[in-house]
């Protein structure tokens, strides 16, 4: 849900649908960084593997909520219009950690890099997402 228009209060992350039904859980929501987990288990591909759409779905989740909670400070909402992945290794079991980092915090558009991690903390995936500030509608 986003706040209310004209309010420059953080907006704190919900959960949508597909992230309940592929078990992400926020660990740390702030403009600074946004950490999120997701288990392998239930969102592996007919050969075992992670889903890269996972990886892609989870990751621009994620980076999509770290621009809002920019955007919202202020007073605006984010709408992405770029992002780009790319598959390191992959992971057959565990929990992945996902964190998106600001490359820039604009006015008008914003760029976060997104890694996904496993658990002994080596790189599956590195994501750049680009999100567009726009004007909350009242």
């Amino acid at each position: 849900m986003t706040p209310e228009p004209g309010s420059t209060e953080p907006w704190k992350i919900t959960l949508g649908e597909l992230d309940e039904k592929m078990g992400v859980k926020i660990v740390e929501e702030s403009v600074e960084r946004v950490v999120a987990t997701m288990p392998v288990e239930g969102n592996r591909q007919s050969f075992g593997l992670l889903h890269g759409g996972a990886s892609l779905a989870v990751g621009e989740a994620v980076g999509s909520w770290a621009a809002v909670i920019h955007a919202s400070t202020l007073g605006k909402t984010a709408v992405g219009v770029d992002v780009s992945a790319t598959h390191h290794r992959s992971a057959r079991e565990g929990i992945i950690t996902i964190t998106a980092t600001p490359i820039h915090l604009g006015g008008t558009l914003t760029t976060h890099e997104v890694v996904i991690t496993n658990d002994a903390g080596q790189r599956l995936c590195t994501m750049r997402i680009t999100n567009l500030l726009l004007d909350r509608k009242a």
